[in-house]
């Protein structure tokens, strides 16, 4: 299909500001809370990431399809994103490795593109108004019944999404014979975080969001990774008990991103919505420990409130973002536990932060010489 031939489409904001673009991928409507990625490439892993599910993309930079989708290149098995936002959505492709274009690929799953966007005029708007929900469509052209539809779309805050994304049941990857075992609490984990402790000899069990401690211990894992994931980490009250029981059992645990905010709610540290979130793969974080400065990827929209950290006797800061002071890294005082609200699996430094998941596995080695 030519480019002019392209239907019109609609973007409505929660609002009021309505966009014109034209319609891209698969035919429909689609809602969700808009938010926008900064990132200039890796737009496939972001489509997939399941931290994504529920929110409409805005992707910054103007071209996306250009390089294809490629079939390794995921964080899940399906396109978590609830619709896209975009300058260009560039059908033809320049990779030769690429196994089909962004327009298959959307239709394959069935999800919902509008491109021809003026994305800096969107981004500025919500960069200003903040977080909101917003509507796609490429099929209904009235803007009061698309009001209609989008008065009816929860917010982001206060909404649990783990179920929508976790694991139904637990599996198994890697070598049994491994070095070590561990654990992954899956709220919605990325594959490369998987592939991490993969490539550090240890043996892998991940269990859907909502298994109780009882079950995991019954594995005698050597430690527990608290995975990344959707929603908001307030209303999970069942996550952050089964968290307090394995601190209090003292088992190592590495959180990250959705993990790290549970790991804190579990101590006691509260959560709050975001103005507007960190999403992109240029944000610096500084390691209070080390003193050097990462750049790093970064998918959240809820973080850790910074004036009850201060006040807590019970978790240290260990890395704060160098754009807006907000807390990027905790430590827990009388537990073997720490978590970060980043994206150390992702490759935006491209290496800054894997050390991560080498104190993770040396936190298990420590462990059992102790």
């Amino acid at each position: 299909m030519k480019y002019t031939e392209k239907k019109p489409a609609i973007l409505l904001l929660a609002d009021g500001t309505v966009f014109h673009g034209k319609a891209a991928g698969a035919t429909g409507t689609t809602s969700g809370e808009i938010c926008f990625n900064t990132g200039m490439t890796g737009y496939q892993e972001i489509f997939t990431d399941p931290s994504y599910f529920g929110q409409i993309l805005v992707a910054t930079h103007v071209h996306i399809g250009n390089y294809g989708i490629h079939g390794t290149e995921v964080e899940s098995d399906d396109i978590k994103i609830a619709g896209l936002v975009c300058r260009s959505f560039n059908v033809p492709y320049s990779r030769k490795s690429a196994n089909s274009s962004i327009d298959e690929y959307f239709k394959k799953y069935n999800k919902v593109a509008i491109d021809d966007i003026d994305t800096r005029a969107v981004v500025r708007h919500i960069r200003n108004k903040g977080a909101m929900n917003c509507i796609i469509s490429s099929e209904i052209t009235d803007i009061p019944t698309l009001r209609k539809m989008l008065d009816k779309v929860p917010s982001m805050e206060g909404l649990e999404l783990s179920s929508k994304v976790s694991a139904s049941k637990a599996y198994f990857l890697g070598n049994p014979n491994a070095k070590r075992k561990v654990a992954v609490m899956d709220f919605g984990v990325k594959k490369n975080i998987l592939r991490h402790l993969l490539e550090r000899d240890c043996y892998l069990q991940v269990f859907p969001y909502n298994t109780s401690y009882t079950e995991v211990k019954k594995w005698n894992p050597d430690g527990i990774m608290l995975s990344n994931g959707p929603g908001d980490p307030a209303v999970m009250p069942a996550a952050v008990q089964t968290i307090k029981e394995m601190l209090n059992d003292h088992v190592p645990v590495f959180g990250i991103c959705l993990g790290h905010q549970l790991l804190a709610e579990a101590c006691g540290i509260g959560t709050y919505k975001m103005f507007n979130g960190h999403r992109g793969i240029n944000h610096p974080v500084k390691n209070l420990i080390s003193g050097r400065c990462e750049i790093t990827s970064q998918n959240h929209g809820f973080a850790v409130k910074e004036q009850d950290v201060r006040k807590s006797d019970k978790v240290e800061i260990t890395h704060l973002n160098l754009n807006d002071g907000t807390i990027e890294g905790i430590r827990v005082k009388n537990a073997v536990a720490f978590s970060v609200q980043y994206h150390p699996e992702s490759s935006p430094g491209p290496h800054d932060s894997s050390y991560l998941f080498d104190d993770f596995v040396a936190l298990l080695n420590a462990v059992e010489v102790a």
